[in-house]
């Protein structure tokens, strides 16, 4: 496997992967293409790709807010689905972080994705029981 950092050419291609996953996403508005490249300009947000072969398999987003590390929009083809490689996409992400000095690392699961949740608790992650998370949105598409 391969893996390499997002660029705008490779935004077409990471729709089709989220698309295939059935990962939700917002076309027009947060992960629109303009946003994206908007939001790579912010020197805490990386986007990496893991490549097969030259086919993009999976990606993941890291961010951070220069204390705590956030990993979002995991995605898998379903194709490599239950062979690792999501766990494998954490791992990098974590280290990406971890070179960046955060050393706490989070992630958001609604509560219908199972699957989710379970990758990552396997992945030494404790669900909290005790938190709620709540959102303000200028609109629906962010």
């Amino acid at each position: 496997m391969e893996y390499k950092f997002y660029s705008n050419a490779d935004y077409e291609k990471m729709i089709e992967l989220w698309e295939a996953a059935q990962l939700p996403y917002k076309p027009n508005g947060r992960d629109s293409k303009e946003k994206i490249a908007s939001s790579l300009k912010n020197s805490n947000l990386r986007i990496l790709l893991a490549y097969i072969n030259s086919q993009l398999v999976g990606s993941i987003i890291v961010t951070h807010d220069g204390r705590k590390g956030w990993i979002n929009r995991l995605a898998v083809h379903p194709n490599y689905w239950h062979k690792g490689l999501a766990s494998k996409l954490i791992q990098k992400a974590e280290q990406i972080l971890q070179d960046m000095n955060i050393e706490i690392f989070a992630c958001l699961i609604e509560d219908w994705n199972k699957a989710s949740l379970q990758l990552f608790q396997k992945n030494g992650y404790t669900k909290h029981e005790d938190i709620f998370y709540l959102t303000k949105r200028k609109h629906p598409d962010v």
